[in-house]
This record gives C-alpha cells, sequence and structure tokens, in this order.
C-alpha cells in the first residue's frame, strides 16, 4: 500500500509539465467537492503573472504536505 508521503516522494520526481497536470487534476478533484463553493476566494497578487501564481501556488502545497 502506499502512504502519502510515498506519492509526495514520487510527485517531486516527476518533470514539471506532469507534476502541473497532476496538481489539475487534484484540484478539479476538489472542486467537485465541498470546495467548489470557494472558488475565487483566493485572487493572485497585483503584478504576478500566471507562471509566478502556479509556481507559489504548487510550492504552498508541497509545503502544506510536508508538515
Amino acid at each position: 500500500m502506499t502512504t502519502s508521503q510515498e506519492i509526495q516522494k514520487q510527485a517531486l520526481l516527476l518533470p514539471i509539465g506532469d507534476r502541473w497536470q497532476l496538481v489539475q487534476t487534484l484540484l478539479e478533484s476538489l472542486k467537485r467537492g465541498n470546495l467548489s463553493r470557494l472558488r475565487g476566494i483566493a485572487k493572485n497578487s497585483a503584478g504576478m503573472d500566471e507562471i509566478d501564481a502556479k509556481e507559489d501556488y504548487v510550492n504552498y502545497l508541497i509545503k502544506k504536505a510536508s508538515i
């Protein structure tokens, strides 16, 4: 059986494009649940482009997952 920590370690070994695909898949699965009502609650900072925002969010998820 695979633990969440093992999955996280494997995910970090993936190429960046595959990690983005994984993030998008996970976010879509969350949207189908109770979190869909929170859509739009987090806004990008002014002047931050889309790639920076995505990178910051992935870093946030990685940090949160390691807690």
